[in-house]
């Protein structure tokens, strides 16, 4: 089922599920695991003013997708930027299709044109599923990161939403 996010009853589940990929992968630039009251405020901050979607089944929250603003300044204030995170069991299932084209209907209905997805590169999963949504690369970003002692590419894919 997907709903609305709960900010304070779904914080440490989300945080839980982030945590996975912020300590075993290169897929988030983070590299601190975030507690149940950062999650929370993030949440709570994304939620108030933007699309934030929860998959949950059986009563166990399996991922989560939002939208937020790309960048601050007011000329782009209609593209917004994507996220997805998927508990590992639930990948490959089409719970994370079923978000992100929830998400998109409800970026579209926002008055959002244009959603953008950060990617690090060689995350080819990532980058087949934001294409099988009509997502195309736009940009290749040499070397801007570094995780686990490696120099990380990230790729940006863009949908248009207003045409």
């Amino acid at each position: 089922m997907i709903r609305e996010v709960r900010p304070e009853e779904d914080a440490a589940a989300l945080a839980a599920i982030y945590n996975e990929y912020v300590l075993n992968t290169t897929i988030s630039f983070e590299t601190e695991p975030l507690n149940e009251e950062q999650m929370l405020r993030r949440i709570s901050g994304f939620a108030a003013e933007y699309p934030y979607l929860v998959y949950e089944e059986n009563g166990i929250v399996l991922g989560h997708c939002y939208a937020h603003r790309w960048k601050e300044r007011a000329a782009y204030a209609h593209t917004w930027e994507s996220t997805i995170y998927l508990s590992p069991p639930a990948c490959s299932k089409g719970i994370g299709a079923a978000l992100m084209q929830e998400l998109i209907a409800r970026c579209r209905a926002a008055g959002c044109r244009v959603l953008i997805a950060c990617i690090t590169q060689g995350n080819e999963r990532s980058c087949r599923f934001h294409e099988s949504l009509g997502f195309r690369q736009v940009s290749h970003f040499h070397a801007v990161g570094m995780k686990f002692g490696k120099l990380l590419d990230v790729v940006d894919y863009q949908l248009n939403l207003s045409e």
